[in-house]
């Protein structure tokens, strides 16, 4: 898995119209994991996809009206089985936080990197989207210093009391259990060398 400038090589690419330029000086300094599945807790449908790309049909299930002429996107997302797609390049502001804040600074798109996971509230996520999250984590430290481990937080940590996401059942102490584990692998194979 390598990333090189902005772009995630093992991932399957789906550019988003949903993105813009950085603020000139900003330092992406944050992660923000998000939970997404459309409709409703039902997956490994085009849906997503499609509303990140602006192609979303709301006529195709009824909770898709309240997405009607939504304008979003993430930089990447980590299926059920692992699998990733990007949307945004990393280096650019993805449209994936909204009216947001992190450590009293506001418009966290222009600092942070979002990554959906697909889930739903009501549903356990699974181990290989832990581990998938956890190495591009890794990954993401390595190439923008200033993110740290207590940089990487929910959608509803950054937008309380209007996002829930990634939700209750997100394990965090799992997350940051494998998220060191990366880090001491890396540390090892550097010891090796």
């Amino acid at each position: 898995m390598q990333l090189e400038n902005g772009v995630l090589d093992c991932a399957l690419s789906m550019p988003s119209p949903n993105f813009d330029e950085r603020p000139v000086d900003v330092t992406i300094d944050a992660i923000i994991v998000h939970a997404i599945s459309l409709p409703e807790g039902e997956f490994a449908t085009p849906y997503i996809d499609d509303l990140f790309t602006n192609c979303l049909l709301t006529g195709a299930h009824p909770s898709f009206v309240e997405l009607t002429g939504m304008r979003v996107a993430s930089h990447l997302l980590i299926d059920r089985q692992g699998a990733m797609t990007q949307y945004v390049n990393f280096n650019k502001r993805a449209w994936h936080a909204g009216v947001s804040a992190l450590a009293g600074r506001e418009d966290c798109n222009n600092f942070s990197i979002g990554i959906e996971l697909e889930g739903a509230m009501h549903i356990a996520y699974e181990a290989i989207q832990y581990q998938r999250l956890a190495e591009i984590c890794h990954l993401l430290m390595q190439h923008y210093s200033a993110i740290t481990a207590e940089r990487i937080v929910g959608h509803s940590d950054v937008a309380p009391g209007r996002k829930l996401d990634p939700g209750p059942l997100f394990d965090w102490d799992y997350f940051r259990d494998l998220l060191v584990k990366n880090t001491h692998k890396e540390e090892q194979r550097h010891d090796i060398y």
